[in-house]
């Protein structure tokens, strides 16, 4: 099992390694601040609303920290990952909205089985050749999504200046080989509560 497991980290360092060292912005948010489109302030506000739910999370159980992803984006919290049970889901989706400023949460953690090897290392490939079509494709600002894949299905969040750089985001995830399903939490520049000038 151990072998399995370092495996799957030495793969997963790899592929990950793949997105580029400039997809962090300054608080670590995953969106560069240059060309994020909210305001520096909201950032700054989704940046410490992360960071509390994070660590509030992990006062629970340290077990957290890897099992579960959290983002914010204008105020609206997305959990991923997995859990062993669905008092965990529940008990994870309510801290969410305990969050001081959230204003939706949407939680796409799934209930822990059994680990499985050739779909974990599926599920990093997809990922991986996501992001490298999105980064080549010059009318998609690559650094603002965020993505995650469990079991052939995609999950994308992040802000699209326009509809058309969502429809093409869309469209980039399900020519991807194998995959099964594409749940997006995109939100367009013009819904942002406050926006750059």
């Amino acid at each position: 099992m151990k072998n399995k497991l370092l495996i799957f980290l030495f793969i997963n360092l790899i592929l990950q390694g793949c997105a580029g060292v400039a997809s962090k912005g300054i608080f670590g948010t995953g969106v560069s601040v240059a060309f994020d489109p909210r305001t520096v302030g909201t950032q700054v506000d989704d940046s410490i609303m992360q960071k509390n739910l994070s660590a509030r999370i992990l006062l629970i159980d340290k077990k957290y920290l890897l099992k579960v992803k959290t983002k914010v984006l204008d105020g609206r919290i997305f959990l991923t990952g997995k859990v062993d049970n669905p008092e965990e889901k529940l008990k994870l989706t309510k801290l969410a909205w305990e969050t001081n400023g959230v204003r939706s949460v949407r939680n796409d953690i799934k209930i822990k089985e059994d680990f499985n090897f050739k779909q974990s290392a599926k599920d990093i490939l997809i990922t991986s050749q996501l992001k490298t079509a999105m980064i080549f494709n010059e009318n998609i600002k690559a650094t603002n999504y965020q993505i995650d894949t469990y079991k052939k299905k995609i999950y994308i969040y992040g802000i699209a200046l326009t509809s058309n750089e969502k429809d093409l985001v869309i469209g980039e995830a399900k020519e991807i080989l194998d995959v099964e399903n594409v749940i997006t939490s995109i939100i367009l520049v013009d819904d942002l509560r406050i926006q750059k000038d």
